[in-house]
């Protein structure tokens, strides 16, 4: 059991539904706080950028330290631009999305959101894995690999 846990951490994708699973629970709880405590006073889009503030926070730390395990290489700094920059797209999208289900779809602001997670997360994660955590050593990797025609 130990060993098949281990070759499945070793696989970045689980790593990174790992981590996508914890972010958007708590990207979405705050989201249903924000909204369910604030949402009359604040609406739908406030409590999510509220919540998107505090979710990629917590994102940013658990995949550069576990899902692409760059910590310690690279710039904290240029990660965390390029990061917030996957981000912001994705709040974009969100942004847009969100008001189109929910004033003419008549969706519940809950129920919209849940679905606008399944579009961010797919499009977070291709961000982050050749944008957010790049590193020249793996782009030369996949490089010569393509080359060998592996």
């Amino acid at each position: 059991m130990r060993r098949l846990i281990t070759r499945l951490l070793a696989d970045e994708r689980v790593r990174f539904t790992i981590v996508g699973g914890i972010n958007t629970a708590v990207g979405y709880g705050l989201f249903a706080l924000f909204y369910l405590l604030f949402g009359k006073w604040i609406g739908y889009i406030a409590s999510l950028y509220a919540s998107y503030f505090f979710a990629t926070l917590l994102a940013f730390y658990l995949h550069r330290r576990f899902t692409f395990r760059v910590a310690g290489t690279g710039s904290l700094l240029m990660d965390s631009l390029r990061f917030q920059g996957v981000y912001v797209i994705a709040l974009i999208i969100n942004t847009v999305a969100l008001p189109l289900l929910v004033e003419l779809a008549h969706m519940h602001a809950l129920v919209a959101q849940a679905l606008i997670v399944i579009l961010t997360t797919v499009l977070s994660y291709v961000g982050h894995k050749f944008f957010s955590f790049r590193r020249a050593e793996a782009a030369s990797d996949a490089k010569a690999a393509q080359d060998q025609g592996v």
